[in-house]
């Protein structure tokens, strides 16, 4: 725990998105409230979309991080700005009209299972 969840609608060669999400791994380890072996990244890319009426900038790029209830409200505020933060400084973004998104979202631990494959 927790789960990071990377989604765009550019192409590779537009953002490379093994990096960003290391970048955002990163951000999340900079941050102290996880270890390494806790965060698990991915990418899904997407396939059609459209963003509005579809007359205006159509890319996005969203970011889900999931993680157990019960943190205090400035640490998960944090956690999403330092995301946020992240996916602004990312070169190629600016400037192309790319929407940019942060949802963190708390999963209850009564209804959360896992446990290592044997």
């Amino acid at each position: 725990m927790p789960h990071l969840i990377l989604e765009s609608t550019l192409a590779p060669e537009a953002l490379d998105p093994r990096a960003l999400l290391q970048a955002l791994q990163r951000q999340l380890l900079s941050s102290g409230v996880f270890d390494g072996p806790d965060i698990k990244g991915r990418v899904l890319p997407l396939g059609p979309h459209q963003v509005g009426d579809g007359q205006g900038p159509q890319a996005f790029v969203h970011v889900t991080l999931k993680l157990l209830a019960g943190r205090p409200p400035a640490v998960r505020q944090a956690l999403a700005q330092g995301l946020l933060d992240t996916l602004s400084a990312q070169p190629g973004l600016a400037g192309r009209g790319v929407q940019l998104s942060v949802e963190l979202l708390e999963l209850d631990p009564t209804v959360y299972a896992k446990r290592a494959a044997s």
